[in-house]
C-alpha cells in the first residue's frame, strides 16, 4: 500500500512539473533552445534542493548541510505551489484572450485592405482560358502562431510574476516576526480576583536551519512587550537536536513571565527528551502529562501524540485524574484532536497551535479536513478550544492566507 501511494505521488508530481515546464518554458518559445533547457534545469534542480532539504532536516544531516539546502530548496516548495496555481488559474483566461485578439485582428483587417493598392486585371488574349484569381492570404491565420506564443508568454509572465511577488510577501511576513492578537476567554470557574489574567500562548516556532536565534530573540521580545502574566509554549519549538540549535534556542531564558512547555510532534523528531531537559535549562517548565496548581486555577500539560511512538503519548489521566473539578482548568496540548479527551476530562480551555492555520493557502483546506479547528477560538460541550496559527513557519519560511501569530488570552471571571 505504502508503494503504491510513492508512486501515485511521483507520478502526480512528475505529470504536475511537466506541465508546469510546458506552460512556463515550451509554450512561451518558438522552439528547443537554451531558454527550454535552462527550464528543465530549473525545475529539476529546484525539486533537488525541496527534497534534499526535507531528507536532510529528517535524518540528521549535517546542518551546515542542511542550512545550504533549505533556503533555496524550501522558497523553491512554495514557489512551485504558486506557480502551478497561476498556470492552472491561466488556463481561464488563455481563450478569452486569444478571442480578444482574433476579434481585433479581424476589425482591423479591411482597414489594412483598403490601403493596399489592387491591380487592374490584365486583358485576356482570345481564346485563352481565363486565370483563376489568386486566393488572397488570410491575415488571421498567418497572425495566428505568432499570437498563441504572445498569449503564452503574458499568460507565463503573469503567473510567474504572482508567483514570486506572493512568496515574497509570505516570506517577508514570517521573517519580519509574529504579531500580537488578544482575544477574550470568560471561564465560568474562574474567580474574580483572577479577571484579566493574561497567558501569552505562542506555538510552532520551528527554529531550524531557517529560523535562528534572530528569530527566536524576536518572539521572546514581542512576547515581554505584552507584559502576560504566563508564558504557554504549546510545542513544535524546533526542527533539530539540542546541538545543533541549543544556541538559537538561547534566547527563551529571557522571558520575563514564568513559562510553561509541552511538546510538539516536531519534538520527537528531534530529541524529545533532551529537548525537555534543556527548556527546563532555560528557565521553562515542562509539564509531561501533569499539572500545576496555580492560586485561581489548573494548568496541566499533555505530551504530543507522536509520543505513543517512544512510548511517551499523553496521558490525561494522569494529568487531570484527580484534580479538584471545582477550580477552573487550563489545558495545554500541542493539537487540537486533543480537544475530544479534553472534554472527557472536564477541561475548561485547551490551548493548542499545530495548523499553522494552513500555512500556504489553500493548505488550510487540508488543515480543516485533519483538524476540529484550524485556527481562532471554539467550543465544544462545556469546554473551549484556542487553536495558535504559530510564530514560525515549517518548511517553506513563508505564509500564505495565514499570518503569525503569538495569541494574549485574556481570562475573563463571570463573577466579576
Amino acid at each position: 500500500m505504502v508503494i503504491v501511494f510513492a508512486v501515485l505521488a511521483l507520478v502526480v508530481l512528475v505529470t504536475a512539473n511537466w506541465y508546469l515546464w510546458r506552460r512556463l518554458f515550451r509554450d512561451t518559445t518558438s522552439g528547443p533552445g537554451w531558454v527550454r533547457r535552462t527550464g528543465a534545469a530549473v525545475v529539476a534542480g529546484g525539486w533537488l534542493l525541496a527534497i534534499g532539504a526535507l531528507v536532510g532536516e529528517r535524518t540528521g544531516a549535517p546542518f551546515w548541510l542542511q542550512q545550504v539546502l533549505a533556503w533555496p530548496g524550501f522558497l523553491w516548495l512554495a514557489l512551485s505551489i504558486y506557480l502551478l496555481v497561476g498556470v492552472v488559474a491561466g488556463e481561464a483566461v488563455r481563450p478569452l484572450l486569444r478571442r480578444f485578439l482574433e476579434r481585433r485582428d479581424r476589425r482591423n483587417a479591411p482597414v489594412a485592405a483598403v490601403e493596399v493598392a489592387v491591380p487592374r486585371p490584365e486583358p485576356v488574349p482570345a481564346g485563352a482560358a481565363p486565370e483563376e484569381p489568386a486566393e488572397p492570404a488570410s491575415p488571421r491565420l498567418l497572425a495566428a502562431p505568432s499570437r498563441r506564443l504572445f498569449v503564452s508568454r503574458v499568460v507565463g509572465g503573469a503567473a510567474a510574476a504572482a508567483a514570486v511577488g506572493t512568496v515574497g510577501y509570505g516570506t517577508y511576513g514570517v521573517l519580519r516576526g509574529p504579531r500580537v492578537k488578544r482575544v477574550t476567554v470568560p471561564l465560568a470557574k474562574l474567580p474574580r480576583a483572577a479577571h484579566g489574567f493574561r497567558i501569552a500562548v505562542v506555538s510552532d516556532i520551528h527554529l531550524g536551519p531557517v529560523l535562528g536565534r534572530g528569530f527566536a530573540q524576536t518572539v521572546v521580545d514581542t512576547i515581554n512587550s505584552t507584559q502576560p502574566d504566563l508564558v504557554a509554549v504549546v510545542g513544535d519549538l524546533v526542527d533539530g537536536s539540542v546541538k545543533d540549535l541549543g544556541p538559537a534556542a538561547a534566547p527563551l531564558a529571557h522571558l520575563k513571565a514564568p513559562a510553561y512547555f509541552v511538546t510538539g510532534n516536531h519534538e520527537y523528531f528531534s530529541g524529545a527528551e533532551q529537548w525537555v531537559e534543556e527548556v527546563r535549562r532555560l528557565g521553562l517548565l515542562p509539564l509531561e502529562n501533569t499539572r500545576t496548581e496555580l492560586p485561581w486555577f489548573d494548568l496541566a500539560g499533555v505530551n504530543d501524540i507522536a509520543g505513543e511512538s517512544e512510548g511517551q503519548g499523553p496521558d490525561f489521566a494522569k494529568a487531570l485524574g484527580d484534580r479538584d473539578t471545582t477550580r477552573a482548568c487550563v489545558l495545554l496540548a500541542h493539537q487540537p484532536v486533543q480537544i475530544h479527551d479534553a472534554v472527557d476530562h472536564g477541561v475548561d480551555l485547551q490551548l493548542s497551535g499545530h495548523t499553522h492555520g494552513g500555512q500556504l493557502w489553500p493548505g488550510n483546506f487540508l488543515a480543516e479536513a485533519a483538524n476540529p479547528t484550524v485556527a481562532g477560538l471554539d467550543r465544544y460541550g462545556d469546554t473551549q478550544l484556542y487553536v495558535s496559527r504559530g510564530a514560525g513557519a515549517w518548511g517553506p519560511p513563508t505564509r500564505v492566507g495565514a499570518p503569525s501569530d503569538i495569541t494574549v488570552i485574556k481570562l475573563a471571571s463571570r463573577q466579576a
